[in-house]
């Protein structure tokens, strides 16, 4: 066996292999011997089928087990002799194999770029102080106010306006026939103003009174996110069935202790405020982590094989999938589907995979451990959060040593992360606030 190695990118590889003649007839001798020994042919012994009748009942699944074996074995003593590691399983489009002469295909590869050495020491980075502001803490009560709130019937009874809660059925109509973007919905509740639907949905809705009935169309927008609505004009039929105010809480003490543990608002504010720190703390790490690979995917560019990319497109799709999942809602209801989803983030899926590429990197460098006791703290905060017991959690690991291996490097990567920003010149500072009207820094 002889190859040559082609270079098609610094991450893509063509293996070009070609098997000798000789081997390949040595093959095929053996095949058919092997065959001969377990063939049983009507009007002949075990071991005494003419190889002539052999290859006329038995020859196309003779050359698919010859071809097969000739490109495993050939191709597991290039990849032994080019010291290559494929990510995947290699893209073959085998050629027929001539039993009498040699044998040529070519496999292409994709393989982990080769990363120097990272220097990520004396970055500069910016670390701003985020601080839970009074507006912000009077939003989320205002949040909390609005859960909490009553919608009753108004009385005495009047046209529905801006701010008003319409109950109503609605059906969507296309030249004369059922839209297949709107399903028939009842007893939706729709807040007028807040455009669910649509602003001018809205406002065909206001003025109208309870048992009322009416048909209206409307024209959707050419950028609407739904493709199937877009630029198109559909009638509405919708009966007003009931219409509701919101009555909300006073903000008090009583309302403190219908929330939850609280005796005072002071307490809920205290639990609010809390929040939005943690929340605070981790967009500061994120901000920190987009500044340092910014700054060494500039530094060092490399190629990121697609395997590697579609491997993390594959998890992002998945987690907006599950989050939708878990709203209760598909993709396809507003307007979305896999297919576009992998354009629109691919090129976030490539800056993951680079990520992990300079971490991993960075784990080998510098010699990055993980020690018992910091593995053990690790389970322990993950049977807190799943609120499992800690055996539970390392009992799953035990049968799946492949998620073990992967919750241990995510840890070195936090590791490395820390290294990284131990190491770097880091700048605290005040938040830039914007203007309330404008919305320019002031």
């Amino acid at each position: 066996m002889k190859f040559m190695l082609e270079d098609i990118s610094s991450v893509k590889k063509t293996l070009h292999i070609e098997i000798p003649k000789d081997d390949v007839i040595k093959e095929v001798d053996h095949a058919y011997k092997e065959l001969n020994r377990t063939a049983k042919v009507k009007g002949f012994r075990p071991g005494k089928v003419p190889r002539g009748v052999l290859e006329r009942l038995y020859r196309k699944d003779v050359i698919a087990d010859i071809t097969s074996h000739l490109i495993q074995t050939s191709f597991a003593e290039a990849l032994k002799e080019s010291g290559l590691s494929p990510l995947l399983n290699p893209d073959i489009d085998p050629p027929q194999l001539d039993t009498e002469g040699d044998y040529k295909y070519s496999a292409t590869i994709e393989i982990r770029p080769e990363i120097p050495d990272v220097d990520f020491r004396g970055l500069s980075l910016r670390r701003i102080l985020y601080k839970p502001t009074d507006q912000e803490i009077a939003a989320q009560l205002k949040v909390l106010q609005s859960t909490m709130a009553e919608r009753k019937p108004i009385e005495p009874a009047r046209p529905a306006m801006e701010g008003d809660f319409a109950i109503i059925d609605y059906e969507g109509f296309k030249d004369g026939k059922p839209h297949p973007e709107i399903k028939k919905t009842e007893n939706f509740s729709l807040k007028i103003g807040l455009a669910t639907i649509s602003k001018e949905f809205d406002e065909s809705i206001k003025g109208m009174m309870p048992t009322d009935e009416k048909t209206f169309s409307i024209t959707f927008p050419a950028d609407l996110r739904n493709e199937g609505l877009q630029g198109q004009e559909v009638e509405f039929r919708v009966k007003l069935h009931d219409i509701r105010e919101e009555i909300l809480p006073e903000l008090n003490d009583d309302f403190a202790k219908k929330l939850g543990p609280f005796e005072t608002m002071e307490d809920v504010k205290a639990v609010i405020r809390e929040n939005l720190q943690i929340g605070y703390k981790k967009r500061t790490e994120q901000e920190i982590n987009e500044q340092i690979f910014s700054t060494l995917i500039a530094k060092m560019p490399f190629e990121v094989p697609d395997t590697m990319i579609d491997w993390e497109l594959a998890g992002i799709i998945r987690e907006i999938e599950r989050s939708f999942e878990h709203r209760e809602i598909t993709l396809e209801s507003v307007g979305m589907n896999r297919e576009n989803l992998a354009i629109t983030y691919r090129g976030v899926a490539e800056k993951q995979a680079k990520r992990h590429l300079i971490l991993g990197k960075i784990i080998l460098q510098e010699k990055l451990t993980l020690s018992d006791e910091e593995l053990e703290e690790a389970f322990q905060n993950m049977a807190a959060a799943y609120g499992s017991p800690v055996n539970e959690i390392k009992s799953h690991f035990d049968k799946n040593p492949s998620e073990l291996d992967l919750f241990k490097h995510t840890l070195l990567e936090k590791h490395a992360m820390n290294l990284i920003v131990n190491n770097s010149n880091v700048e605290d500072c005040e938040p830039v606030l914007e203007h309330p009207k404008t919305g320019q820094d002031v």
